[in-house]
């Protein structure tokens, strides 16, 4: 069966913080919906910690989890970005962007050293962060003569659909927000009535 659900952050998550012979990793969740927003927040890291080694990231995006990035900000090849992607896939969070900033403290740590560094850092910093599940939601729009109402909204109460935006004229318009995993089937008890136009407005 189709999941029609996603976990994510639903706040940005406290800082964390985790050591290791003398350099500070310190985390950041956020939750993010695009790109943008994620090099926003990146750029805010830089300005909060300017002196800061590395701002080493991942992060994931899309309700079916499509999109991901990792960023080694100059540590060695997948020593970092990758380890933090990895809990993001643990956590099965997405639309999340992790952020470890790094202040170096004088020894070198060996690429087995920086993967237990990055991977732990963002382990605390999503075992810190509230994470919620959230349903994907489609909207479906009717369009139908007011004659139609009372017959339409009988289906809205028995199926206890959520209405998101309505226009009541003599022309009406209705915006419905339904879990996808019941799209068909509520799609097609509309469309069996005459005179009831039908369109899915976002998937």
């Amino acid at each position: 069966m189709q999941q029609d659900s996603y976990k994510t952050l639903a706040t940005p998550s406290p800082e964390s913080l985790f050591k290791d012979r003398g350099s500070k990793f310190l985390g950041y969740g956020f939750p993010i919906k695009n790109e943008e927003e994620a090099k926003q927040c990146l750029d805010d890291l830089w300005k909060q910690h300017p002196k800061a080694s590395h701002v080493c990231y991942a992060w994931q995006l899309g309700k079916r989890y499509e999109h991901y990035r990792a960023n080694d900000d100059g540590e060695p090849g997948n020593s970092a970005g990758m380890p933090i992607y990895g809990q993001l896939q643990s956590a099965e969070v997405t639309n999340v962007l992790v952020a470890v900033v790094r202040y170096y403290g004088g020894v070198n740590l060996g690429v087995g050293g920086l993967i237990t560094a990055y991977k732990t850092s963002a382990q605390l910093t999503l075992e810190a962060g509230k994470i919620v599940t959230r349903t994907i939601k489609v909207i479906l729009r009717l369009k139908f003569e007011y004659a139609l109402m009372n017959v339409a909204m009988r289906i809205v109460k028995e199926q206890n659909l959520k209405i998101a935006d309505q226009i009541m004229h003599l022309d009406c318009t209705l915006d419905l927000a339904i879990r996808e995993i019941k799209l068909q089937k509520i799609k097609k008890r509309f469309e069996a009535i005459h005179g009831m136009h039908v369109e899915v407005i976002n998937n």
